[in-house]
């Protein structure tokens, strides 16, 4: 495990070869270093502790670890021991490789070969640029398999969460959850979850994907007079909030929310027309990058 620091101007990042993970983006601000994402506890901290983690090659879970494709059964098995299903792929739990190094950028690799968990074969990439005043995370995924598979791309990010914290980041339908953490149906958005305009966090579990997020969302922490803005490309038009409990956590403190960009539907393997995960022949590539800009901010 390797921990790499990065600066740029008034802002800093710390990346670790183990998940790949970024396990802290820091805003210098009046001799003040705010915190952007949640700061991991070391440098040795694993993806569930750290500031954000990728999802490759796809994010999030299949309803009992099988998928039919072209005439083809694939199954998975679970890749922890909290989860029965197999979830967000390998990047986030594997060593990752330092491709290339600056004072404010940093390229990682990883490859993955199909085994008994998946029955995917691919190399993934990540790049990770302090710039423009803004922290741009660029992932990319190879099929290196002998078939074509359906692929999808994402983050994991943990914000920083202060009792008036809002978040804006306006979609078109909303996913319920069902038992085993998985989706259940497309509805209307719940009011108190329709970031459509800035709104609070809810005091309850939060877990469901947003479908036709529109690739803009911004955070505000009206006590710290910050914003961060987060764009993605096009490719990320779904996005999933997951705010904790404690009898899923109990150490949970209202400190941290997620809010995760995914280039498609959670279980899109067994949806029609995949959930907008993209098939990938075997050497084809898919990549996809946001940005987080901090700015300040003053109540009107």
């Amino acid at each position: 495990m390797t921990a790499v620091h990065l600066s740029n101007g008034n802002l800093s990042a710390r990346i670790s070869t183990k998940g790949g993970i970024v396990l802290g983006f820091w805003w210098e601000r009046d001799r003040v270093r705010l915190p952007l994402l949640r700061e991991a506890p070391g440098d040795d901290a694993d993806a569930l502790a750290s500031g954000c983690y990728p999802l490759v090659p796809f994010g999030n879970r299949v309803r009992d670890n099988r998928f039919s494709f072209r005439g083809r059964d694939y199954r998975f098995q679970a890749n922890t021991d909290w989860d029965r299903h197999y979830l967000h792929g390998e990047g986030w739990q594997a060593e990752w490789t330092v491709a290339q190094e600056t004072a404010g950028s940093l390229d990682l690799l990883f490859h993955h070969a199909a085994d008994e968990i998946t029955p995917y074969s691919y190399a993934a990439s990540q790049r990770f640029v302090l710039q423009e005043g803004g922290f741009r995370l660029t992932l990319s995924v190879t099929n290196t398999g002998e078939d074509a598979l359906p692929f999808g791309l994402g983050w994991h990010p943990y914000f920083p969460m202060t009792p008036k914290t809002t978040l804006l980041a306006p979609a078109r339908k909303y996913w319920t959850e069902v038992d085993g953490w998985l989706p259940g149906e497309a509805t209307d958005i719940p009011l108190d979850v329709d970031f459509s305009d800035p709104r609070s966090l809810p005091h309850r579990w939060v877990n469901n994907g947003f479908e036709d997020w529109c690739g803009e969302a911004q955070i505000v922490w009206p006590e710290r007079q910050a914003r961060l803005s987060l764009t993605a490309d096009p490719l990320f038009r779904h996005a999933f909030v997951f705010v904790s409990d404690t009898s899923f956590d109990p150490a949970f403190q209202r400190d941290y929310f997620c809010f995760e960009p995914m280039s498609h539907l959670a279980d899109g393997h067994n949806m029609t027309g995949l959930g907008d995960l993209r098939v990938l022949e075997p050497g084809e590539t898919l990549t996809g990058s946001i940005h987080m800009k901090p700015s300040a901010w003053a109540e009107q």
